[in-house]
This record gives structure tokens, C-alpha cells and sequence, in this order.
């Protein structure tokens, strides 16, 4: 079998699973709450793709893309109303679509002034777009629905083939579906000459424009493309929720697609798809278990962006690597004492952390808290130093083991470089 023939048959092979995770996944996780995050992930994946065109393909930092699958958003329950009212004829199923067309015609608009700059111009610029649009969302009520936003209903019409869209689980596989061509039309657009020579303006801007191509051209285009996906997310987001609010256009929301696609893995392409997963988590999950999810999130940013600025895509692809190669032996006493010291310092922190927030927020209520199934009592001291030495023995086992592991990083490194080179 030829390389080519192989390595068409191992993609084929993860569409069809990926395809076929999206029809399944439904069928394990059946309570409403599970169909409902679900829904949301498909939405974030679209949106952490279209978003990681612009950052990871592109090197385009921007802190507005909420602006785009926001008027999505709303767009595409103004057309579900209209739907409603018998002014449009147009299936519900095709609603996004309008989304995915008021995004790329607000991309189109703003993106011809926020792509003629590039680099930390260019990010200033998005941030003083979204936070236009943002202001604008609460002054023309008319269109944005003001603080009470816009609402709508999703099942209009006749039912076809018994699908209303009523039941979540077919919002859930409408979504599925539309995720599934997005991921499949974005991945596409990678191996395209323009995917091509936009990772080319990211590396090297000044040699692009030396062969001939125009890099402002070449973001632009990649931008307008960019917020159309961005607009199909946000029209699915407007049929899923049945209501879309000025937050969706908010700077919070730019600032979740840009966090949870550097976790994921900006540089690539499944990377995204794994940010708008824990997006999700996060969002739904985690700022339920505690109060204090918002500076999880952040201490998790800083802990990527020091030790791990590849992203858990990254993560995954170098241990695959060192996997294959039969070489994850000489590791795993390090991954090991990661994970040790990852319990200690979540232990720790988690204690000092909930204590905290605790005392500020509710002080009245006694001193003692629940927390992984121990009762913390922050009247107590011995407590807050008990977590305070877990936190710093946490931290010292960390740097120990990630010095050891540095040194048998390297050498397995070395090794599978002379491999690499014998087998030339």
C-alpha cells in the first residue's frame, strides 16, 4: 500500500469516526442537561475554528470575534421571527445560514479598516470594534432588544417528518450537523492555496509581499471567511437558546474564544475543537461547583502560557509522538510525579482559594465550608497553614520532577532525532 493510499485511508477513517461520534454521542448522554452541553459544544467548536483562522492560521490576535457570531445571533432570530410571522418562507434548518451571512457582511465592513493593520494595531483596532458594537447594542433597542434582549420561538410551521425542532435532541442533531461541515469546509480550507499562504503572512509577512501577494488582501479575505463561520455559530447559538441578549456581542465573550482556543491548541487544527469542548466544561460545570471558576481559569492560562504554550493539542501531539516510537518508558515516572504534584497543588490552592472566598462572600453563614469532601473551617489556622504546605510542597515536588523531566525529554528527543537520521 502507498503512502498516499495510507494516509487517505487513516483520514477517512477519523471523518467517519468523528461523523459517527456526532450521531452516538446523544444515545450515551441522555438527560437534558447532557443534550443541552452538547448543543453548546458543537456551537464552540465552530466558533473556536473560525476564531483560530484568524489567530492560529492567520496570526491575527484578535479581541472582537464576538462581534461576529453575536450579529449572527441576532440576525438569525430576527429571521426566525420573521419566519414566525409569515413575512419570510424559509426553513428553520436554513436559519444559520442567514447567521453565517450577517457575519461575513459585518466582516466584510469592519474588516477592510481592522485588516489594513496588523499585529498589536490590528488587536487594539478589533477591541475598539467590539467594544462599538457592544455600546451600540444597548443604545438601538429597536434592532438589539436593549438589557431584555431579542426572543423567539424555534418551531414554527409544520412539523416535517415529525422534526419540530421542539425536543432538544433534534436542535442537538441540527447542530451536529452543521458542525460537521464546518470542521470539514475549515479543514479544507487549510490545505487550499490560500490557507497556504495565510500561514505564510503569519511566519513571514515581508517575504509574502516580496513574491508578490498582497497580505493585507490575504487577511482580509481570510477574516471575511472567518466571520461567516463565526455567524453560522452564532445563528445556532439564537435557535438553541431561543434568545440572544447583548453578552453575545460583549468583550467576555471574545475573551472566552480566545482563552479556550490557546488551551486547546492555537497551532492546531483539532486544537480549537478540544478548546470549545472545556469551554463548555468550564462554563457550565465548573462555574457551578465553585465561585471562584473565573480564577481557575485564569491561573490555568497563565500555568499554559508558561509551561505549555503549544496547547493540550500540543500536549497530546508530542506524546503521540515519543508513543509511537516506543520511547514513553523513559517518561512516565515523570508524568507520575506531575500528577502528584498536581494533586498537592490543587489541594492546596482549591483550600486557600475557597476559604477565601468564602470569608468575603459568606462570612455570615459560619466558617466552615465543604470542599472534595473534607470540611474546611477558616476559623481554624491549622487549616490555612495545612493548605498553605500542600500548596508549597505541591510546587517544590513540580519543579524537581519538571527539571528531571526536562533532561529525559531531551535525551528522548536526541535518540529519536538519530533514528530519524539513520533510517534516512
Amino acid at each position: 500500500m502507498s503512502t498516499n493510499t495510507s494516509t487517505t485511508l487513516q483520514s477517512s477513517l477519523i471523518w467517519l469516526g468523528f461523523a459517527l461520534l456526532l450521531l452516538v454521542v446523544p444515545w450515551l448522554f441522555t438527560s437534558n442537561l447532557s443534550l443541552t452541553m452538547l448543543s453548546q459544544m458543537g456551537i464552540a467548536i465552530i466558533a473556536c475554528l473560525s476564531y483560530n483562522m484568524l489567530l492560529g492560521q492567520g496570526g491575527m490576535l484578535s479581541f472582537g470575534h464576538a462581534v461576529y457570531t453575536g450579529m449572527g445571533s441576532y440576525l438569525t432570530i430576527h429571521a426566525l421571527n420573521a419566519v414566525a410571522k409569515g413575512d419570510l418562507h424559509l426553513p428553520v434548518s436554513l436559519l444559520p445560514l442567514i447567521g453565517g451571512l450577517a457575519g461575513m457582511g459585518f466582516a466584510v465592513l469592519l474588516g477592510f479598516v481592522t485588516t489594513r493593520k496588523s499585529g498589536t494595531a490590528f488587536s487594539m483596532i478589533t477591541l475598539g470594534m467590539a467594544e462599538l458594537v457592544f455600546a451600540m447594542s444597548l443604545m438601538f433597542a429597536e434592532f438589539f432588544g436593549g438589557e431584555a434582549g431579542v426572543s423567539g420561538n424555534r418551531v414554527v410551521g409544520q412539523a416535517v417528518w415529525g422534526i419540530s425542532f421542539g425536543p432538544q435532541r433534534q436542535v442537538y442533531y441540527l447542530i451536529a450537523v452543521y458542525t460537521f461541515i464546518c470542521v470539514g469546509l475549515l479543514y479544507a480550507l487549510t490545505q487550499t492555496p490560500l490557507g497556504r499562504i495565510l500561514n505564510a503572512v503569519r511566519d513571514n509577512p515581508e517575504r509574502v509581499e516580496f513574491i508578490g501577494y498582497n497580505t493585507q488582501q490575504v487577511r482580509y479575505r481570510a477574516f471575511i471567511i472567518a466571520g461567516f463561520f463565526a455567524g453560522i455559530a452564532g445563528g445556532l447559538g439564537a435557535l438553541n437558546f431561543e434568545i440572544v441578549t447583548a453578552e453575545v456581542v460583549g468583550t467576555g465573550r471574545s475573551g472566552a474564544y480566545l482563552l479556550f482556543t490557546f488551551l486547546g491548541g492555537a497551532t492546531f487544527f483539532f486544537g480549537p475543537i478540544l478548546g470549545g469542548i472545556l469551554m463548555v466544561l468550564a462554563f457550565v460545570l465548573l462555574s457551578e461547583l465553585t465561585k471562584a471558576w473565573l480564577l481557575y481559569l485564569g491561573l490555568l492560562f497563565l500555568f499554559m502560557v508558561v509551561y505549555a504554550p503549544g496547547g493540550l493539542a500540543g500536549i497530546l501531539v508530542l506524546n503521540w509522538r515519543v508513543l509511537k516510537a516506543g520511547a514513553l518508558r523513559w517518561l512516565w515516572p515523570s508524568y507520575l510525579g506531575f500528577l502528584l504534584s498536581a494533586v498537592l497543588i490543587l489541594a492546596g490552592a482549591g483550600a486557600l482559594v475557597e476559604m477565601t472566598y468564602h470569608l468575603q462572600l459568606n462570612s455570615a453563614s459560619g466558617g466552615e465550608l465543604p470542599f472534595a469532601g473534607w470540611v474546611l473551617n477558616t476559623n481554624d489556622n491549622r487549616h490555612w497553614w495545612a493548605s498553605s504546605l500542600l500548596l508549597l510542597l505541591g510546587l517544590g515536588v513540580f519543579e524537581w520532577v519538571r527539571r528531571h523531566f526536562t533532561q529525559a525529554w531531551d535525551q528522548v528527543q536526541s535518540q529519536l532525532t538519530t533514528k530519524q537520521g539513520a533510517s534516512t
